[in-house]
């Protein structure tokens, strides 16, 4: 259960980051020239898959009764972790992402 807690969060994580890219703005801000239309539509595409694969995350870890309610709450969780980044450290809220799965897999790896 600890697992899918993890494994959700990051996911919702990564999700809504690769939402927050998919928008000119924000690309714009961290990296400093204007993505084309593909990189925007696929980072779109992307956080929706993540966001996915975090609720199927959460319905297997907790069922049906308490996962959508779990995946709601790890939503809140990850909006508000990169809320909290974007204005300070808008690079590290792009490689927590990938960090974090990264330290997840070791330790699914490890235990």
């Amino acid at each position: 259960m600890l697992s899918a807690f993890f494994g959700g969060t990051l996911l919702a994580y990564g999700g809504m980051v690769a939402l927050y890219q998919g928008l000119e703005r924000h690309y714009k801000q961290v990296w400093g020239s204007v993505p084309s239309v593909a990189r925007r539509r696929s980072l779109r595409g992307l956080g929706w898959l993540a966001l996915g694969l975090s609720f199927a995350t959460c319905v297997l870890g907790w069922g049906w009764a308490m996962g959508p309610v779990g995946w709601f709450g790890q939503i809140s969780l990850a909006g508000f972790a990169l809320v909290m980044l974007l204005p300070y450290a808008p690079r590290l809220s792009i490689w927590l992402a990938p960090a974090g799965l990264l330290g997840w897999a070791l330790c699914g790896l490890v235990l």
